[in-house]
């Protein structure tokens, strides 16, 4: 196998003439100036209004009164229309019955009645008849005579009488610890059974105040169902009868939905997610959910940017801007940044933006005069000055080399290319800010510094 080194003669001379070409440019010189430099952003927008309310019909029912027309500017408060609703109705009435019957007090639960027996004592006949025996007893002993056995049968008759009551004593004794036995039985099941009874007391009154709570909730959601019949503007604004539009932005309804009273704050969408119902008119049909009217707050209009992830880290709050309509040709508006968002959604590219709120101000054409108000949901494009230099050691763009991660300019010195590395501030389309590396008045290379070599002859002439 032989093994061939080197480059053959034809081979070379094709190389050697597809190496020839034109000969590159000669550099352009220019002088590093003091200029305004202005780094601008640009992102597509679109207007929004400062709140849009699509208000629903609470229940089925029909449009009974319509007091307004597209178009229509309104007042907070105002009404718009009014919804006749059979079945709401009905839902308050059984409510309102629910919540009495939920109200009437429990019944009484009964204890156990006290047990005593009665006092065993003689009767009184008995009392009697046995005090005239011992009597008629000592009576007929007295008479004996012999003093002896006179003594000794008073004695018998004494110690009789003594025993009758000791009996009768005893009796009432057995009589009183019998009670005495009954009450202590009864105080253990009465115990018992009041603690039974306490628990199944309060188990009974939780359950009534649960209900009771349950009827006196559904009451309220049933009246405002009711009151929401009436359809008032939560704010003022213009009206559109139906839906609203698609792209017709909303800002801070939110926080104006918090303050509403809750006979409002339940007919307001908080986005166009009511169905539009179809054509709004009296006598027509709507149900539950249906957009009867929408609201659009236009007193602020702000807009809504996209900006994308390489530039949104320079946007910050009060940054100003330039906005620019494609439906007002030639008219400048004025706009600043109010907030930045940190949610990334995908831009139409592929790649990631970042919403990005702001005024809008009043606009102006070309010569002056006033540009017309735009209208919600008109798209723009926003021209944001993140940085501006008004007095900037300035260069123009085309100066600019990158090397990695340094900025190098190619500085013209003894009639040679000096490799000069700087630090950029604002960079504008045209003009770049120099912060350090350069001195005004020096000469640079402004055009074909790509090409430029170190040590390369410049000539100046």
């Amino acid at each position: 196998m032989t093994v061939r080194r080197g480059i053959p003669p034809l081979l070379l001379t094709v190389l050697l003439a597809g190496c020839s070409g034109p000969a590159p440019p000669e550099p352009q010189i220019g002088r590093v100036t003091r200029a305004p430099v202005r780094e601008i952003v640009e992102a597509p927008a679109s207007v929004a209004a400062r709140a849009t309310a699509a208000l629903v019909a609470p229940a089925s029912g029909t449009v009974a009164a319509l007091y307004v027309q597209d178009g229509d500017t309104v007042e907070k408060g105002q009404i718009l229309a009014r919804i006749r609703s059979p079945q709401a109705e009905t839902q308050l009435d059984e409510a309102r019955r629910a919540a009495r019957q939920a109200s009437r007090p429990l019944p009484a639960v009964g204890g156990v009645s006290p047990v005593r027996l009665p006092a065993l004592k003689p009767p009184r006949s008995l009392d009697a008849r046995l005090a005239r025996c011992f009597a008629d007893a000592r009576k007929a002993a007295r008479k004996v005579e012999d003093p002896a056995v006179r003594r000794r049968l008073l004695a018998a008759v004494d110690a009789a009488e003594a025993g009758s009551r000791a009996q009768r004593r005893a009796l009432t004794d057995v009589a009183n610890d019998l009670n005495r036995s009954i009450e202590q039985a009864l105080s253990q099941v009465t115990g018992r059974i009041g603690a039974g009874l306490s628990g199944l007391t309060a188990s009974m009154s939780s359950l009534q105040e649960a209900s009771g709570s349950q009827a006196r909730a559904a009451v309220r959601a049933a009246k405002a169902t009711v009151d929401g019949l009436v359809v008032r503007a939560p704010f003022g604004g213009i009206v559109t009868l139906g839906g609203p539009s698609s792209g017709t932005g909303t800002a801070g309804l939110g926080d104006l939905i918090g303050r509403l009273p809750a006979g409002l704050s339940g007919q307001v969408a908080s986005a166009p997610s009511g169905r539009s119902g179809g054509t709004v008119a009296a006598g027509v049909p709507v149900a539950a959910g249906d957009t009867v009217v929408t609201v659009t707050d236009v007193s602020t209009l702000t807009l809504a940017a996209d900006v994308d992830e390489t530039d949104v880290l320079l946007v910050s709050k009060g940054v100003p801007a330039e906005v620019e309509f494609d439906a007002v040709t030639g008219a400048t508006y004025r706009a600043e940044v109010t907030g930045v968002g940190v949610t990334p959604k995908e831009g139409a590219t592929g790649g990631v933006g970042y919403p990005v709120r702001l005024t809008l101000g009043l606009g102006a054409y070309d010569d002056g005069s006033p540009a017309p108000r735009p209208k919600p949901g008109m798209s723009a494009v926003v021209r944001l000055t993140v940085k501006e230099s008004p007095d900037a050691l300035a260069v123009p763009a085309s100066a600019i080399v990158s090397s990695g991660k340094e900025s190098v300019v190619w500085v013209v010195r003894n009639g040679a290319a000096e490799r000069r590395t700087v630090r950029l501030g604002a960079q504008g389309d045209a003009e770049v800010e120099v912060v350090s590396g350069l001195m005004a008045g020096e000469r640079i290379v402004v055009r074909g510094a790509d090409t430029v070599h170190a040590n390369q002859p410049i000539d100046l002439s």
